[in-house]
């Protein structure tokens, strides 16, 4: 397992995107009540009447996974669910008419799994994002969520993050074990840092560990940042690139090319 020595946090600066909209596009499509799916970089949002009623993005846990990793519903009847739908959200309700699910966890993990996609799926991005009206998404029995709310709950995330630990890095990255020195070297880690800190082997996101652990994945950014500001863990080095493969000089080659110059030259 690599061990890394991280240098001490830099000191915090002000977060500039505050008090900005997160997307244009998604506050136009708020205020004209659209229906449809509009598709960002990170991630998926899927409005019905203007609302949000559900998100996905391959940076978060779906809401299969948190309903399944502890026990709240088993993973075969997850399966049997989605094989007769066209959608996690779907499968959901199905899952609520059979009676399989306790209508309060189901309610609670959609928005958990809403809230945790669409912190992702709201994240900068170099590329626009791309609205597609459809009359699928609805609002139906599961909760759904303002436009403005997810944008505030979006910023006050970025904002808790920023204040444990101003370097993103460490929320992408391949994550390794790190030395921490001075109070850190003796600091307690809870038993939520505990597990992810056991599955850090310098291959692992802290995305992946989410997954792994059936956890939002924004929970674990927070646990992420804690530890990276306490020096238990880093980014994975990039390694350097290779230096170039010297020219390959065969003697045959470099003949036939005199030879053809000394023939062009007459």
């Amino acid at each position: 397992m690599t061990v890394a020595q991280i240098p001490p946090p830099p000191l915090p600066v002000r977060d500039k995107s505050a008090g900005r909209a997160l997307s244009p596009m998604l506050t136009r499509l708020a205020e004209e009540q659209a229906t449809g799916v509009l598709v960002r970089e990170h991630g998926t949002l899927y409005l019905a009447e203007g609302r949000v009623v559900h998100a996905e993005s391959p940076f978060a846990p779906g809401l299969d996974v948190l309903l399944t990793a502890h026990g709240t519903l088993a993973a075969t009847a997850w399966q049997q669910a989605a094989a007769e739908t066209s959608g996690p959200l779907h499968a959901a309700e199905l899952l609520l008419d059979s009676g399989l699910l306790p209508a309060g966890a189901l309610e609670l993990c959609h928005l958990d799994a809403l809230y945790d996609a669409g912190y992702f799926a709201l994240a900068p991005s170099s590329a626009p994002g791309r609205f597609r009206y459809d009359r699928a998404p609805r609002l139906g029995p599961l909760p759904s969520v303002p436009v403005v709310a997810l944008e505030r709950e979006t910023l006050r995330r970025r904002l808790l993050l920023h204040r444990l630990w101003p370097d993103p890095a460490a929320d992408s990255a391949p994550l390794i074990r790190a030395a921490p020195a001075g109070r850190a070297a003796t600091a307690p880690v809870t038993p939520r840092q505990r597990a992810v800190l056991d599955r850090v082997d310098g291959v692992r996101t802290a995305t992946g560990i989410a997954r792994n652990l059936g956890r939002q994945a924004f929970h674990t950014l927070v646990d992420v940042r804690r530890l990276a500001a306490a020096g238990h863990v880093a980014p994975r080095p990039v390694a350097p690139a290779p230096p170039p493969l010297p020219p390959v000089t065969d003697p045959d080659i470099a003949l036939l090319k005199r030879l053809r110059d000394a023939l062009e030259a007459l």
